[in-house]
């Protein structure tokens, strides 16, 4: 999403990008989805799409190393690891 700016000095418009939220990011992913298997999308749209995808997968895949970072696990040594150290290369 864009927001149309116009600066007072040169009356020149210019778009600047809106902070979306997560949820818009999919609602939005969901729309582009289903108007692709309806009747396709430009290249503009793909474009859009694969940014959005990327986004998301990015998104999840930060909360994941969040989530293990917070996981301790005792080994059968008695050694106790955290999953993040183990596994977060």
């Amino acid at each position: 999403m864009y927001k149309i700016f116009t600066d007072k000095e040169t009356k020149s418009e210019r778009q600047v990008p809106t902070l979306q939220t997560m949820e818009e990011k999919i609602q939005r992913i969901n729309e582009l989805y289903h108007k692709s298997k309806k009747e396709g999308l430009n290249a503009e749209e793909q474009a859009e799409q694969k940014k959005l995808r990327q986004e998301y997968l990015e998104n999840v895949r930060n909360n994941l190393r969040a989530q293990m970072n917070q996981i301790d696990v005792i080994e059968p040594d008695g050694t106790i690891v955290n999953l993040g150290e183990k596994h977060g290369k």
